[in-house]
């Protein structure tokens, strides 16, 4: 019997099956694709364009600014969702296209599915060189759209309608893959898009992907459990893998059956409740005191979803027990083998339940157990003072975290990606909710924030949003602040106007180059950005986006902005406020690892250079 068939264009194919599309764990089942971002241009516009015309309801078009913005709310709402929905993004061809590959690269940095969907130059060739072509002169081959390929977990050129349908199933496998998931990028050549092909009926019927769970080898996890039992000073490393598979519940049943503490990283921070007696809080570069010195002496660490970037390792300089074993609970290989590690390659939550079992009666020493709670009252005492320093005649950027965190709901969550910004919320955020902390740090991509922002807030109308955004990165992308006043969203931003870009300038400083080239100042007769303070007034260019705007210069118009904040609900809230840069956070029994010129003739460089030089030789390798 001949298979039935309906003749489509390739785009209206790809958008009825993506309609079509659900994944289904531990029972729950959903719909993967909840809508498609997009700019449309020459390359996209006749096809996936009137496509999502002609289907309409089924696929939700949504309007952005700036491809690499749509890109950047696509993956904040599918981090929200915990990897279980997402949305696709289409772009023209050339510019539009290259806009989305800094999008792509946080997405696979960061292990969140989104599809990318950029129109390509014609494959019948005749047309070329067309507009916003970038042509090779040794293959016709060729578009900006291969700049993807390093960016993607998978990619694919659709030069045929029916290649489609191959091309589909696999990005799905992809996308809904635990392990392998990131960007995944169909090229899509604008005259393919309009052609016609008879396409199987049985293509369009919903499918659904169902989300396993995992389970390491039995060996392994007795090895495991032969380690943890032997232990005298076990931690936890909590990362993003506790968040993506739901494994709250475990993690805590886990830490509090055999008295392990926990550490936490930027990906993985709101893993435990701030105030839990075994929550050590942040790890690493941006950590806490008591997290770092416990972390400096355990004998096994259990790396639970991290995949140990240099800001969690110290620079391999934090894990430094000259004895020290690695545990690593993950479901990529690649992540689980880190450090030499023992490694259970499994879904987070079901690899503890079955090591809570089989550790039985197992428990750390009471003293030791009781470490963790003093580290924990001892740092929470720190950022209470932190966030009430008083300090004049600007405020610090602690205090303005301090009144958002203290004066903002439970159930809210806040959101930053890059400046220095992310590493103060590390250390000082007191995370009340599971999803009250969402920070992207894999990639730390400026201008992240707003557009994030965004993403979360669709993910989860009901809850209050702050987005924490530098100066620095408002600069870069602030576009989707009129994408709220379009679809009539309330997201609140705090602008934190520190004239430049207070993080590299922190660190320009302790290399010896004086944050040279960090400020937003005028070039003075020196020949150097040294001049007179830019006078950018971040307010005004709020105000002309549409948003609702408030100035705050002091403790007090701050703490009643936030309040005035909460009472908008129908477009976008910036408070604006200027903070001391010089008034900084302080590290905690950290190090990290940048490289300082060997040479030089300025004493300040000479100066870094030789502490540099004694820092680095705690560096090691894990063998």
């Amino acid at each position: 019997m001949a298979q039935k068939t309906q003749r489509l264009t390739m785009a209206q194919a790809l958008v009825k099956y993506m309609a079509n599309q659900y994944v289904s764990r531990d029972g729950n089942e959903n719909r993967f694709f909840v809508g498609v971002w997009g700019i449309f241009g020459h390359g996209n516009v006749a096809g996936v364009g009137q496509a999502l015309q002609q289907l309409a309801p089924d696929m939700t078009f949504h309007q952005s600014r700036n491809e690499q913005a749509h890109v950047h709310t696509a993956i904040a709402y599918s981090k929200h969702k915990n990897r279980m929905e997402t949305f696709a993004c289409t772009s023209s061809i050339g510019p539009g296209a290259s806009n989305m590959v800094t999008g792509a690269a946080v997405a696979t940095v960061n292990r969140i599915p989104v599809l990318l969907l950029p129109g390509d130059i014609f494959s019948e060739r005749i047309q070329a060189p067309v507009l916003q072509q970038v042509e090779n002169e040794h293959t016709q081959d060729f578009s900006v759209n291969d700049c993807f390929k390093p960016v993607s977990r998978y990619w694919d050129r659709i030069n045929r309608p029916e290649q489609l349908i191959v091309a589909l199933s696999e990005a799905m496998r992809v996308l809904t893959s635990p392990a392998d998931t990131g960007a995944v990028t169909l090229s899509l050549p604008q005259d393919v898009q309009a052609e016609a092909y008879d396409y199987p009926v049985d293509m369009f019927e919903k499918r659904i992907w169902y989300i396993p769970r995992n389970r390491p080898d039995s060996s392994f996890l007795n090895r495991a459990v032969d380690w943890i039992r032997s232990s005298k000073q076990p931690i936890i490393v909590a990362g993003g893998g506790v968040h993506y598979s739901e494994a709250y519940g475990a993690l805590k049943a886990f830490a509090e059956k055999t008295g392990i503490p926990v550490g936490e990283t930027q990906a993985g921070k709101g893993a435990m409740m701030y105030n839990h007696p075994l929550n050590l809080g942040a790890l690493g570069v941006t950590g806490a005191e008591g997290a770092n010195i416990l972390a400096h002496e355990a004998d096994v660490v259990i790396g639970i979803g991290t995949r140990y970037s240099d800001f969690t390792s110290g620079s391999k300089t934090m894990f430094s027990n000259e004895n020290v074993k690695f545990i690593n609970i993950n479901v990529a290989e690649w992540d689980a083998y880190k450090h030499n590690a023992l490694p259970l390659l499994g879904d987070a939550k079901a690899t503890l339940e079955e090591l809570t079992e089989m550790l039985g009666d197992f428990s750390t020493d009471d003293s030791y157990q009781a470490r963790a709670l003093e580290y924990n009252k001892a740092w929470d005492a720190e950022v209470h003072r932190i966030y009430n320093l008083e300090h004049e005649p600007m405020l610090s950027q602690g205090e303005v975290i301090g009144m958002v965190n203290t004066q903002s709901d439970a159930g809210d969550t806040v959101l930053c990606a890059a400046g220095s910004m992310p590493g103060d919320l590390h250390k000082l955020w007191r995370t009340r909710n599971h999803k009250g902390y969402h920070l992207e740090y894999g990639y730390s991509t400026m201008g992240y924030e707003i557009a994030g922002g965004l993403g979360v807030k669709l993910a989860d109308p009901d809850r209050e949003v702050w987005v924490m955004v530098g100066d620095g990165s408002f600069l870069m992308m602030h576009t989707e602040i009129v994408t709220m006043v379009q679809e009539g969203i309330k997201v609140n931003i705090v602008v934190v106007d520190n004239h430049g870009y207070a993080s590299i300038g922190a660190l320009s400083k302790s290399v010896g180059s004086d944050g040279f080239g960090t400020k937003y100042r005028y070039r003075s007769d020196s020949g150097h950005l040294d001049g007179e303070t830019l006078p950018i007034d971040f307010a005004k260019n709020c105000e002309s986006l549409g948003a609702y705007v408030i100035k705050a210069t002091n403790r007090e118009e701050f703490s009643k902005a936030i309040e005035e904040a909460k009472t908008i609900k129908d477009r976008p809230v910036c408070i604006v406020t200027e903070t001391d840069r010089r008034q900084r956070v302080p590290g905690y029994e950290a190090w990290w690892d940048v490289a300082i010129p060997e040479v030089s003739d300025n004493p300040a460089v000479q100066e870094a250079r030789a502490k540099y030089e004694e820092e680095k030789k705690q560096e090691r390798h894990y063998l």
